[in-house]
């Protein structure tokens, strides 16, 4: 069985409303199990492809500050 685990993540999402991704985020940050953290990087990824260098600038700003602390 060929199953591509980026795109399951993906097609599970795909047409939720904010809310309903807020929860999704929710979720998987709360829950603290590492198996939620390939979906993490699966959504950021496809905000990273969708966001400016604007706000890619202003991500890599943020990143970098909370890991400074």
């Amino acid at each position: 069985m060929n199953l591509n685990l980026r795109n399951a993540i993906i097609s599970n999402v795909q047409g939720n409303n904010q809310q309903e991704l807020q929860e999704t985020i929710l979720d998987a940050i709360q829950s603290g199990e590492e198996k939620m953290l390939p979906g993490l990087g699966v959504l950021f990824e496809v905000i990273w492809q969708n966001s400016s260098n604007d706000d890619k600038q202003e991500m890599l700003t943020t990143l970098e500050q909370a890991l400074s602390k």
